[in-house]
């Protein structure tokens, strides 16, 4: 009571005290003194309400200001105001400083992802592949060859295709930061690569920096992406040595156990506001790479900050990915490992980990199989046309606005609890047929 009065301006305190010392329990005591503070407090008019204490939804510098590390499942963005069609909603986006791209998402360089075909079906979707590395000098280069090579074809439902200045698909791809990996570089940029990813699942480190600063100097206008990181810390640093691109992501992939093995990593949610909220005041795209399961995340993480999306457990299993099908329990299925598995270091990938020069290999992620998912070249625009009705429902009628209206402050984020993430999915059905279009 004495706190309570405290709070109440001096000229009421008496009739404070007065009414509820004529209440006998400590039930009526309490709804007495809400009752009478309630009808003291100025009542808020219509528009006033909008701008009372009790936030409706928060912005993303709050919501990831504080210290819990939160995936794409653990966020949900608010509706904002639509006066404009999905069909108008533009996805054109930066890759990198230099290189523009219609469709924001690029395929992963995983040796069970991405080789020349999956490349030229991407750029020819308006994406961008990038080959990957667990593979000989000479493969690596054919396999860039046959997709910078690809003739140039108008998909019905896809965006423009992606194309350099030499008129031919973009084509991008990995390489180490060993010594042996500047050669790999140079005999990439002479086969026409577009630009070159440095692989590494912990990307802050000397090793890239001495290959970026290589690389500026002895392949000039060839695109550098730098990564893995998850912190705005990490990103300065590689900011100042001369990226032309951030890859975000640690521990996420459906195949990785980064964070499992080596207590290592960040939620990608975070990860990719945190690093996106760095990297765009310095001007350079960010890749979210990792955790993207539906056309859901690839919104989020677009609006969070994210150029681009790089997708490996989506298009592992699509026709273009390498490898043969094969039956399974009556299922038709493709192998998908991550680079980081047993497996696929006895291929090569161990550098990735920093693992080469050690005599025990330690994995950081599994081998295993995929369902058959047809062609990219009905996925990836499926998952387009979703993503831009997720930007018309958020408000936001390009990508570039979505950026604009994180940064300040406009798009209103909240956390679910399990419940809701189960209610916001599919339930209380017996049966149901899951039609995507």
């Amino acid at each position: 009571l004495t706190s309570i009065a405290l709070c109440t301006p001096s000229s009421n305190r008496s009739s404070l005290h007065t009414y509820c010392s004529k209440q006998l329990t400590a039930k009526n005591l309490c709804g007495s003194i809400r009752l009478l503070y309630a009808q003291q407090q100025p009542s808020l008019s219509f528009h006033d309400m909008a701008d009372d204490e009790f936030q409706d939804g928060l912005p993303g510098a709050k919501l990831f200001g504080q210290g819990v590390s939160l995936t794409y499942d653990d966020v949900i963005f608010l509706p904002g105001r639509i006066d404009f069609g999905a069909d108008q909603v533009d996805l054109s986006t930066q890759l990198t400083r230099n290189i523009r791209l219609n469709t924001p998402v690029v395929s992963s360089p995983m040796d069970t992802v991405t080789e020349g075909t999956m490349a030229a079906a991407m750029a020819q979707l308006g994406g961008m592949g990038f080959v990957h590395y667990n593979m000989p000098l000479e493969e690596q280069v054919a396999a860039v060859k046959a997709a910078k090579g690809a003739a140039l074809q108008q998909t019905a439902r896809g965006g423009e295709p992606s194309v350099g200045a030499d008129g031919r698909l973009l084509v991008g791809a990995a390489v180490g930061t060993r010594e042996e990996d500047k050669q790999r570089v140079t005999a990439l940029r002479e086969a026409g690569v577009d630009a070159v990813i440095l692989d590494s699942s912990q990307g802050d480190s000397g090793y890239q920096v001495s290959m970026v600063q290589w690389i500026k100097e002895h392949c000039p206008g060839l695109d550098v992406i730098c990564g893995n990181i998850v912190t705005g810390r990490q990103a300065r640093h590689l900011i100042d040595a001369g990226a032309d691109a951030l890859r975000v992501g640690m521990g996420s992939g459906s195949i990785c156990t980064t964070q499992e093995v080596c207590a290592v990593g960040r939620g990608q949610a975070t990860a990719v506001f945190q690093v996106a909220r760095v990297a765009r005041a310095a001007g350079i795209p960010v890749i979210a790479d990792g955790g993207i399961q539906n056309s859901g995340h690839i919104a989020k993480a677009l609006a969070l900050g994210a150029s681009t999306v790089m997708c490996g457990s989506l298009f592992a299993g699509t026709n273009e990915s390498p490898g043969e099908f094969f039956e399974q329990n009556g299922v038709k299925v493709k192998k998908y490992r991550g680079m980081g598995s047993l497996e696929a270091m006895k291929k090569g990938s161990e550098s990735r980990y920093h693992s080469d020069t050690q005599a025990m290999k330690i994995a950081q992620g599994v081998a295993g199989t995929v369902k058959s998912k047809g062609s990219v070249n009905d996925t990836l625009p499926y998952l387009m046309q979703a993503v831009k009705q997720g930007f018309q429902d958020m408000g936001s009628s390009s990508l570039s606005r979505a950026h604009e209206m994180m940064a300040g402050g406009e798009i209103f984020l909240e956390t679910r609890t399990g419940a809701a993430q189960a209610e916001g999915g599919i339930h209380d059905m017996h049966s149901f047929d899951k039609v995507r279009w």
